[in-house]
């Protein structure tokens, strides 16, 4: 039996609303500190990492060169294959809504679900890499100190705040994958009537 319309359009528009990762950045990195009145960052997309306010990548690539760290990178590889793998799930939601069997929204939910921790994982690695492989020849050296920011929330670096937090293009994302799931139950509540 497939699903009701009603089921079937909220699939289609989780599905879609992932989309909005290429119009929203989706997660950002701001650095607090008293020489910085106005906090510096970065915004990173599905795509590329751009300044928060303009220069701040700059600026962190000058104090983060003092300190051994490397510069941040204008592209990296996971930006040549995540808007493939967004796009493709857009596509995978699209037609499971089209089709309407229920398990397929749970199937599109939990790959969403485990794609989302994938990413997570890979963004805390590029972090750890990030903040712990530094220049052994670099102006400045604080023993036993690495430059991690934080996966979620905030870290006190020397003398900076960093804080790290997911931007709209994520709440578009999290919301794309809860409207899935809901899909799911919607549908299964209307087979049971």
């Amino acid at each position: 039996m497939k699903a009701s319309l009603t089921s079937r359009i909220l699939m289609i528009i989780g599905a879609l609303l992932i989309l909005a990762l290429f119009i929203f950045p989706m997660w950002n990195i701001t650095l607090e500190a008293p020489q910085y009145p106005e906090a510096i960052g970065m915004d990173i997309w599905v795509n590329k990492i751009t300044d928060h306010n303009p220069n701040d990548l700059k600026n962190i690539n000058l104090m983060n060169h003092y300190v051994g760290m490397n510069a941040i990178p204008e592209k990296i590889p996971e930006f040549e294959y995540f808007p493939y793998i967004v796009i493709g799930m857009s596509i995978l939601g699209i037609i499971f809504g089209w089709i309407g069997r229920r398990n397929l929204f749970l199937v599109w939910f939990c790959m969403m679900v485990i794609l989302g921790t994938l990413g997570m994982y890979d963004f805390y690695l590029w972090e750890y890499d990030y903040g712990h492989n530094l220049d052994p020849t670099a102006a400045i050296k604080v023993p036993g100190q690495a430059y991690q920011p934080p996966l979620i929330g905030s870290k006190v670096i020397l003398n900076f705040k960093a804080i790290s937090s997911p931007m709209i293009g994520a709440y578009f994302l999290f919301t794309g994958i809860l409207t899935a799931l809901i899909a799911y139950f919607v549908a299964r509540k209307q087979a049971k009537q």
